[in-house]
């Protein structure tokens, strides 16, 4: 365990913590809303630090990020806890479990980039459980790879304080921001959650100048009403402009949802449809054999840029940030 940042002190040994929106008050040996952030004698401590349960090298394709350093692997890595609830969470074996150290061997930030690097990872993801709930691993990894020339991803769900976002990705070069729904009612009820805030730290993220891709995954009956989605993609529209990567990924049944029927591909389509004729340039399908809603296409000439098999790159014709056909400016870090 480490003394945590981002808390206060209260009387009587209780503490807040403010690294999420929840700003959880905790009476001595008391755990937060995430399980992974306790009150040891009046002080705030993160459980996790240094202790992974995921250690991983995917495809970056995998987290996902299409645009940032497409066809790279990338050291993921997580541990347990999660400050939302989602009923359908698919890792929720290690997002909902109370914290135990049996087992957990302690693996320290340069041991982290060294595997990283041992493994020719380019890059470095915080990913599988929430990254926002052990933000001071993020952080100290983080601040070593920059040194070191390699570049750090965070897939998240966006629920974080001013404060600890501003700090933590001063050090984060890319991020894969899940919004669950365009739902206040969704978030409460499905996640135990609030999406103003997420709203909040994406156009945060947005001023920062960090790379950002958004996944919405869509689960039928629940969030997949027209409405919402338009209200999602203007909002979209109206922060961050057209040129954002958009992933629509199909759910599976799991956790607390094992009654709701998966996700059909026509469903995918039918958003692919009309986020392309809103005018968004990069919208890809997740989960399923998306077909050619995998690849990305020049949005001004048609070209087929970058062609894919799920997380596979079959082939990638772009040798700079601009099409070769017609010039057009892709947004994409190579």
């Amino acid at each position: 365990m480490k003394l945590a940042k981002w808390w206060q002190a209260l009387e009587n040994q209780k503490i807040q913590c403010n690294l999420c929106p929840k700003n959880c008050i905790m009476n001595k040996d008391q755990s937060g809303f995430c399980k992974v952030r306790k009150n040891i004698d009046g002080k705030l401590y993160s459980m996790v630090y240094g202790k992974p349960v995921a250690l991983n090298i995917d495809p970056i394709e995998k987290k996902p990020l299409y645009h940032f350093y497409p066809g790279t692997k990338i050291f993921s890595i997580g541990t347990l806890g999660c400050n939302f609830a989602c009923k359908f969470c698919q890792n929720y074996d290690i997002s909902q479990k109370d914290f135990v150290s049996i087992n957990l061997r302690d693996v320290s930030p340069q041991e982290v980039i060294e595997s990283a690097i041992a493994n020719r990872c380019q890059s470095i993801a915080f990913t599988y459980n929430e990254p926002t709930v052990f933000g001071e691993y993020v952080f100290d990894i983080a601040k070593i790879a920059q040194q070191r020339g390699m570049k750090t991803v965070m897939v998240t769900n966006g629920f974080i304080n001013r404060k600890p976002l501003d700090e933590i990705y001063h050090y984060i070069d890319a991020v894969n921001v899940d919004i669950k729904s365009f739902s206040e009612e969704f978030y409460r009820n499905i996640c135990s959650g609030e999406l103003g805030p997420v709203l909040k730290s994406i156009k945060r993220l947005n001023e920062l100048g960090v790379f950002i891709e958004i996944t919405n995954l869509i689960i039928p009956g629940i969030n997949d009403n027209p409405v919402s989605i338009y209200e999602l993609l203007h909002w979209i529209e109206m922060e961050m402009g057209y040129d954002i990567p958009l992933h629509f990924s199909a759910f599976h049944p799991d956790y607390k949802m094992r009654d709701v029927a998966p996700t059909k591909k026509e469903a995918l389509d039918a958003i692919y449809k009309i986020a392309r004729e809103m005018g968004f340039k990069y919208i890809y399908e997740g989960n399923v054999m998306a077909g050619t809603h995998d690849n990305t296409y020049c949005p001004r000439c048609g070209k087929l840029l970058i062609e894919r098999n799920y997380f596979s790159i079959l082939n990638n014709s772009l040798k700079t940030d601009r099409c070769d056909i017609c010039g057009e400016k892709i947004n994409i870090v190579l």
